[in-house]
């Protein structure tokens, strides 16, 4: 456990709530959160649920079955992905779903390929697990995406999985369908397990477009994990309900692992989720053209700022810029080492939060969630810009 660190995503945005609760006037980029509430329908399905005196009680561990059912019926409607009830597990969000599939695949010694930028809390599950990280590094010239190349030069006699994400969560980077496909189709080919994490499936902007790896690779199905969830679309992140689909015989193992650790996910978020994945996408679709227009703002913003580099985001609501041209410059009395001094600086003399890069395997660039409103994200850009322009 003293091998496991703190999800810097979490600490940034606590600290930044901590500071807020004192009074400051901090505008948090942080955490991946939308700052849409949970449409009317869910919280009213919710509201009602708890008069019911059967979700007073223990439920089955791997979620409600309707739930599961609807979840199954979700996924063939937005992916076109056919499943059955008995491969998903309902979870207490994406972030379980996660670290069940690690614990049900990945044995002590066991190799796992992981490109790089990637989100907090991927190494430290599989290192959990017993697994070593094999990262791959990618960049903006690449469009922060692995390729075939680099896969085959991590791939070793341990391998054992790809955790795969796309859209990508810090980069929002999104693969191209033939390239997803041609990844699906190496690890086929090699015997090589595949976690992918879809819960930014809605979120995708202009030409880009979600693909579904087991879609496309049909063959691939008794070797992957998907991970999803509410969080989201749905503007859901505190009501903490996610799933993950596999084949049946993982499913079955990876319910007893959650019965002897959470049991049933809270009843009252189940039903809320219900209601959410049984509606229309009418909330998600006002969030994305929401994020699109953001996205494209804080694109142009940060790059009017010397020093700063950003790749247009192409999917999540992420931005994540190169801040290596500051490195080495004195800001507010202090000398840049790193993107995590930057993020501290920038903090305590311009009330701005982000999240520093090392958290993500990517040292010197910052992840900026635009989740925020319109006024918010122009202002706490602005106040960042006006620090570097005057230091």
């Amino acid at each position: 456990m003293t091998q496991i660190t703190e999800s810097p995503t979490m600490a940034i945005d606590a600290k930044a709530k901590a500071l807020k609760a004192a009074g400051a006037n901090v505008i948090g980029f942080g955490a991946g959160e939308p700052d849409f509430p949970t449409p009317d329908h869910i919280v009213e399905a919710a509201a009602k649920a708890t008069h019911n005196t059967a979700y007073h009680r223990y439920t089955p561990a791997g979620g409600l079955p309707e739930l599961r059912a609807a979840i199954a019926t979700k996924t063939k409607r937005d992916s076109e992905l056919d499943v059955g009830a008995e491969q998903i597990v309902v979870t207490n969000g994406g972030k379980q779903a996660l670290y069940n599939a690690c614990m049900a695949i990945v044995d002590p010694g066991d190799e796992v390929i992981l490109p790089t930028p990637y989100w907090v809390s991927y190494p430290e599950m599989i290192r959990l697990a017993g697994g070593e990280v094999v990262a791959i590094e990618t960049t903006e010239t690449t469009g922060f995406r692995a390729t075939l190349d680099q896969l085959e030069q991590a791939r070793g006699d341990k391998t054992k999985a790809l955790m795969f994400t796309s859209p990508s969560n810090p980069t929002g980077a999104v693969y191209p369908s033939d390239e997803v496909e041609a990844i699906g189709r190496w690890c086929v080919e090699h015997g090589i397990w595949v976690i992918t994490d879809e819960i930014y499936e809605h979120l995708t902007y202009g030409e880009h477009t979600f693909a579904s790896m087991p879609v496309l690779v049909p063959e691939l199905a008794e070797r992957c994990i998907v991970v999803n969830g509410v969080a989201k679309a749905y503007a859901m992140t505190g009501w903490r309900v996610g799933w993950s689909i596999a084949p049946a015989d993982v499913t079955k193992k990876m319910v007893s692992l959650q019965s002897h650790t959470t049991s049933n996910v809270s009843n009252v978020a189940q039903v809320a989720a219900l209601a959410a994945v049984s509606g229309d996408l009418e909330a998600a679709k006002m969030m994305r053209e929401a994020f699109d227009r953001r996205r494209k703002k804080i694109h142009s913003l940060l790059n009017d700022i010397d020093g700063v580099d950003c790749y247009e985001p192409e999917g999540a609501f992420y931005a994540f810029p190169s801040v290596k041209g500051l490195l080495g410059r004195t800001i507010a009395g202090v000398t840049m080492g790193s993107a995590h001094d930057l993020a501290d600086v920038v903090l305590g003399e311009a009330r701005v939060a982000f999240v520093p890069g090392e958290g993500f395997g990517a040292p010197g660039y910052a992840r900026f969630s635009y989740a925020l409103s319109d006024d918010d994200l122009e202002e706490g850009v602005g106040r960042f810009a006006e620090l570097i322009k005057s230091s």
